[in-house]
Formats: C-alpha cells, structure tokens, sequence
C-alpha cells in the first residue's frame, strides 16, 4: 500500500446535522407543495370517514336495547357501508397521489446527488473510497425517497386520526374518556427512551454497511493482486471483522426496538381494561349507557392503529434519518475545497494565462509528515515537461498539485496567477487534466463512453479523437461507434481502456495535460506510437509527463529529475546527460549501460 492510500484509508464523507435535514426535508416538500397538500387532504377525509364507524356501531346497541326497530338499524348499518367505501376510495386516491409525490421527489433526490457527487473533489473521493460514495447514492437514497414519499402523510394523518378518536372518547364519556388516556402514559416513556439512543445507532449502522461495502469492493477490484501476492487469509479476515461491526450494530438497532414495541403493546391494552372495568361498574349504577361503553372501548381499539402507525415511522424515521445525514452530507463535502489551505476562487476570476508555478511547495497526507520538501517549479504555456525519478519521489503526488486535486500545506501552485486547487470544478477540467493509468470503461456504447468528454461531438471528431491515441480496433468492432462495451457486449483490456481515456482527454481539449503513466498498460511498441500521436494532436499545449520509460523525457522540452520528494534537477535532456547526475544515471541505467 503507498502512502497516498494509507493516508486514505479510514478517511469518510461527512454527515448532516438535525438542522440541515430538516431545512432538506422541507425544501423537497416545497417543490411539490400541491401534491403534498392534495396527499394530505385526501388522507385527512379517509381518516373523517373512518371515525364514524364506532360511533355508529354505538347508536345501533342503545337502539337496540330502546327497542328500536329493524329499519332503524338498517339506516345505520348502511351508514357504516357507504362511510367504509368512502373511506376505502380515499385511501386509494391518496396512496396514488402520494406515491406520485414520491416517485418525484425520489428522482430529484437522485438527480441531486448524481449532481453532488460529480462536483466532489477527486480527492475526497480517494479518502471516503467508493463503497461509502455508492451505499450513500444507493441504499440511502431509496430509504430518503420512500421516507418523503410515505412518512410525511401517514404520520400526519395517524396524528389527526389519534386526536380524532380522543376527541371522540371524551366527548362519549369525559371519565371513561380520561382513564383511557391516562393508562396510554406509558406510551411517551417509552418513545423518549428510545430516541435518545436510536440516532447515533443508526448512524453506527449505516457506517459499517458502508465500510464493508468498501471492503468488498476493493477486494473483488483487487482480486488478481490479492491471489498474486497471497492475502487471501488477511482480506477473509479483514471481512469477517468488517461483517462483525456489521453485526453488532444491527443487533444494538434490534435491541432498541424490542424494548420499544413491547412496552407500547403493553400501553395499549392497559387503557381498554380500565375503561371496561370502570365502565362496568358505571354501567350497574347507571351513569353510563352500555352502548357509550362499547363505543369506548371500540375507539380505543382504533386508536392503537394511528399510535402503531406513529411509532413505526418514529422508528423508521431513525434510520432513514441516519440516511438522509448521508445524503446530505454529499452537498457538505461538494463545498469544502480540496485538502489545504487554498479557498475557493470566485467563479468570476478566470486565469489571465496558462503558465504554471509551483513556489515554495510542501506536502503531507492527512497530517502525516511531507513528501514534498520546497518545491519551485515554473511550467511556460505550450511546454512539453517530463518528470522522472525513483518510485516513492513524489513524482505523482506533484502531479495531483498541479492538477488541483490536492491543495499544498504550504506554497502556491496557480495557473496564470491563479490557485489551481481553488478553481470550482467546472473551469479546473477546462484549464488542467490529469490521466493516470488507472481507467474506468462505462456500461454502454463506445459513443458513450467517448461522448463524456465533449456531448457535442460529432462522429467524425469522435472518429478521429480514437484514431489519434491508436484505438483503431473500435472501427473492427461490430457497430463501430455504437458496439456495447462490457458484459453482453466487447470486453475491454487494459490498453483498449486507456485508449478510450486518452481519446476523451483529446476531445476534452485541456491547455494543460498531466500524463502519470498514463500509456503503462500499453505495450512499448503501442505506448510510443501513442504518445507521439498524443503529442501531435496536443501541439501547443502544456503536457506535463509522469512517467518510468525515460524515451518520454528524451522527447520532451525539459526535465524534472526529483528525488526523496525535492526537486533536484531541471533541465534538457541532453544537457542532464552531459551533467552526469541523477538523471544521466537513470539514462544509463534504462539502456542497460554503466
């Protein structure tokens, strides 16, 4: 493991606070406010409706017992019919305008974070790794969407429903009434005692999903170095620990809901036995009618329906609220500048050129000690400079500064006198791009894949972006432009992937162009070939070239020659050879001469 990635390691996207959820919550609302409205009021009638049925059924035992007669009864029978359509009918309507409402907001919650997570910083992506990036754009988000799209209307409407039926048991009887609210005292207890725990246990939760998904990743992405180099039994146990976490923090969310649900179950049966036994003995002195009784007893049965609805949410919402923390804390992440201290450059100052300076540069991962020591650099417009040295020089960590996607911990890097790393993302890919060696082929057409780097493209310019980085195996494939890439369609290699990535650097059309190693994985024959189309095609721009095959600095303007993270000579390369330093032994070293 480098450095670079042991400094990653542990390093985790941030999460919201209560504040921001809920300011989130409602924003999503608002843009939707009329369906939301309609949601509620629909709900709102089914609960109405729903509340006369007991009442009823109450009028029809004292009726009974008055001696009314049967068409009596059938008049208030067929009330509770049409009312339970009525109510059946409701429900049905604003299931469907609420699933509508949340099938809407879903998708802008996706749109936002596909949006958010684009705009994050490349580097704080490497230290959060992609396990946590995609649990939080998959599993959170789903939860967050069904959340918005359900939570909000049930728990309202159980919450109206609730004071309804109260409403209704003391205006029946005002005592009966007050022994069954009484006995539901215990109902708050054991809310509180739950939310003061549930939060950060869900949180716990979601970060140990999230660290095994990482995990997993890694390993499955790895699986040729892991077999290559014998870790098998080191990443079996590092999975075993990681399912570990795993499993004690569902089993500490699954013990908070078993102490829950049992004391609510209990809450709600005590109310409905003291309404029973008092109304009884009420009843044998004649304080109250029997039907009043039942018509109690039956409301608080029904009360236990909105309650359970309430609690489940109360519950739900717990996790879902982890979720939404992590949502959330994408946008956070999507503002802070890359790690440093460079801010970030109003969107109104823009390079007055392309010359590039490195002054007085030093740099440490995660506040480990430097692997930059006083870096000076100065790169012209249209330069083309290779940097060498030995593995672990700093050579690629150099480029990430140049590229923006690390700030120094001290020193400026700017372009045209302006701090690389505090360009928003949007201007740095149209002044810097950096292609290393590792390339990602995306499920689709080649188009597709080419079209990323530039939407407008036509075909002949993607044609010719291809041709240019030597990916002519794209006009043999059946399809040509349009053949799918991936399972189901060609499989890419190594070098066909970092041709595709070249060919998007050329139609991107960067003044400034960092290569770390970028032609590794092709064979010397193709990687030279490459290169000289790349320098052909890029004819006036800044290339910048991390590389081990010293043919690249032999071909360049300068270069650099870096050693234990210090520049140490900067130069042609005919005149570094002729100095005999550093780089003239490397020279000789890589012909295989002394």
């Amino acid at each position: 493991m480098t450095t670079r990635q042991e400094a990653a390691a542990g390093a985790a996207l941030p999460v919201a606070g209560p504040t921001r959820i809920r300011r989130a919550a409602a924003r999503l609302v608002r843009r939707d406010g009329r369906a939301f409205a309609a949601v509620l009021l629909l709900n709102v009638l089914a609960a109405a409706a729903g509340l006369a049925g007991p009442w009823l059924l109450g009028r029809i035992v004292d009726e009974v017992r008055a001696g009314a007669d049967a068409g009596t009864v059938d008049r208030l029978s067929l009330a509770i019919v049409v009312l339970a359509l009525a109510q059946l009918l409701l429900t049905r309507c604003a299931r469907y305008v609420g699933h509508r409402f949340g099938e809407r907001t879903m998708a802008r919650i996706r749109e936002e974070f596909v949006d958010r997570a684009l705009a994050l910083p490349a580097s704080v992506v490497e230290r959060a790794g992609t396990g946590d990036l995609a649990a939080r754009g998959t599993n959170d988000v789903t939860t967050v969407g069904h959340t918005l799209r359900d939570a909000a209307p049930d728990m309202l409407i159980a919450g109206v429903q609730a004071a309804f039926i109260v409403a209704a048991v003391v205006l029946v009887d005002p005592l009966l009434g007050a022994c069954g609210v009484v006995g539901l005292a215990g109902v708050p207890f054991a809310v509180r005692w739950y939310l003061r725990r549930a939060r950060s246990a869900y949180l716990a939760e979601r970060a140990a999903d999230s660290a095994l998904a990482e995990l997993l990743a890694a390993t499955a992405a790895g699986a040729r170095t892991v077999e290559a180099f014998g870790l098998r039994r080191r990443r079996v146990a590092a999975a075993e620990e990681a399912i570990d976490a795993c499993y004690r923090t569902r089993n500490r969310t699954l013990f908070l809901r078993s102490v829950l649900f049992p004391s609510v179950d209990i809450s709600y049966t005590l109310p409905v036995v003291g309404v029973l036994l008092l109304g009884g003995a009420m009843h044998e002195r004649g304080a109250v009618s029997l039907g009043a009784v039942v018509a109690v007893t039956l409301y608080l049965r029904q009360l236990s329906q909105p309650l359970d609805t309430i609690l489940l949410w109360v519950e739900q919402l717990q996790s879902s609220g982890a979720a939404f923390a992590r949502v959330e804390g994408v946008a956070i992440a999507a503002r802070k500048p890359p790690n440093g201290p460079a801010a970030p450059v109003p969107g109104r100052v823009v390079p007055a050129d392309d010359r590039i300076e490195v002054a007085g540069v030093r740099y440490g991962y995660d506040g480990r000690g430097d692997v930059l020591h006083g870096i000076d650099l100065s790169v012209r417009p249209g330069e083309r400079l290779a940097v060498v040295g030995p593995s672990g020089a700093g050579k690629t960590t150099l480029g990430r500064l140049l590229a923006g996607i690390d700030a120094p911990r001290a020193g400026t890097v700017t372009v045209g006198r302006v701090p690389v790393a505090g360009l928003d993302p949007e201007r740095l890919r149209r002044q810097v791009v950096m292609v290393t060696q590792e390339h990602h082929v995306f499920l689709g057409t080649v188009r597709d894949n080419v079209l990323i780097a530039a939407p407008s493209a036509t075909d002949e310019e993607l044609r010719a972006a291809l041709n240019a980085v030597g990916a002519g195996w794209v006009a043999e494939l059946p399809g040509g432009l349009d053949a799918e890439l991936g399972p189901g369609g060609h499989r890419t290699d190594g070098s066909q992937a970092q041709q595709l990535a070249l060919a998007r650097v050329v139609l991107a059309d960067p003044h400034t162009l960092i290569l770390d190693e970028a032609t590794a994985l092709l064979d010397p024959a193709t990687a030279r070939h490459t290169e000289r189309a790349l320098a052909a095609v890029l004819q006036g721009r800044t290339v910048i070239a991390i590389a081990h095959r010293l043919h690249t600095a032999r071909d360049a303007d300068r270069v650099a020659v870096m050693e234990d993270g210090r520049l140490t000579e900067l130069g042609t390369h005919d005149d570094l050879v002729a100095a005999g330093g550093a780089y003239a032994a490397l020279w000789r070293s890589w012909h295989g001469s002394s």
